[in-house]
């Protein structure tokens, strides 16, 4: 029965083959597998980063405008109004004030007192005599025009070496030189030399010397002074120097005009005032 001896032989085989068959399969699938890659790419040595998103700019904010607001020839019948409406208006100013006029009056002297204490207010040097109305001849002398300065500077006791010359437009502040008349040069220069910062403006606010009136509606000069720093007429880039005399606004009419003008640049939301003894270059002289 060669037959049924050879299924016999196939059924006792079978079973051996069929583990040794299994075993293979369970080593084949427990190995390491190795990636296949292309020949030509290779490997990342790190994986690659998001790109990040550029950071939004913040915007730019508007350059800010420096105003300095000064008045002339106080202590007089206009300094009190003054100083009330920008003591209500919050706006510091600077005043260039007159030797001879502190002393001239009891009132006037009673003013000083006030000014002189005043957190909002500067106080600075416009000389003693203010040239007594004679300008040429008071230039003509350099020497003395230092003496009327000291002697404002001495009997008042002001502690800042600004001063502000009587009819004329000079600066001598650092190295900024300016001299409207060229005759009274030697006279600013004589200043300088004697330790004076001398200060002049950018801007009159203009008045009638007959009535002692405003000829400049605030309305007007608000435009003036947005002009000046459009063109950039003025002696330092963002700062500009105001001129205007307290005597003009003893009438209310001219007092109201000065309120609205201060009124009318705080809205505009662009604007800094400053006293004189905070202009950029009068800091780098002292």
């Amino acid at each position: 029965m060669e037959s049924s001896s050879d299924d016999d032989g196939d059924a006792a085989t079978a079973l051996p083959r069929l583990l040794l068959l299994c075993a293979s399969l369970f080593f084949s699938c427990h190995q390491p597998r190795h990636e296949v890659r292309h020949p030509l790419l290779k490997p990342l040595s790190k994986p690659v980063a998001a790109a990040k998103k550029p950071k939004p700019k913040a915007p730019q904010k508007s350059r800010r405008k420096k105003l300095y607001f000064t008045f002339d020839d106080g202590p007089n019948r206009g300094t009190r109004n003054v100083m009330d409406i920008v003591r209500d208006e919050g706006v510091p100013v600077t005043f260039f004030v007159v030797g001879e006029h502190v002393f001239a009056s009891t009132a006037q002297n009673r003013v000083w007192d006030s000014l002189r204490i005043a957190e909002h207010i500067a106080v600075c040097n416009h000389s003693y005599s203010h040239a007594n109305g004679r300008y040429e001849k008071y230039y003509s002398n350099p020497d003395s025009v230092v003496s009327d300065f000291r002697r404002t500077q001495d009997s008042l006791g002001l502690d800042n070496p600004i001063v502000r010359t009587p009819g004329r437009n000079i600066w001598r502040v650092d190295t900024l030189r300016f001299t409207d008349l060229k005759k009274s040069a030697a006279a600013a220069d004589s200043l300088q030399g004697a330790g004076f910062v001398v200060m002049g403006w950018d801007l009159e606010w203009e008045y009638d010397h007959r009535t002692l009136s405003v000829s400049t509606s605030a309305d007007e000069l608000a435009r003036r002074i947005d002009s000046a720093f459009a063109h950039g007429r003025m002696k330092l880039d963002g700062h500009l120097i105001v001129l205007a005399h307290d005597q003009v606004y003893q009438h209310p009419a001219d007092s109201q005009q000065l309120r609205m003008l201060l009124q009318l640049l705080k809205k505009k939301g662009d604007y800094d005032f400053e006293m004189m003894t905070s202009y950029p270059l009068v800091r780098g002289s002292q």
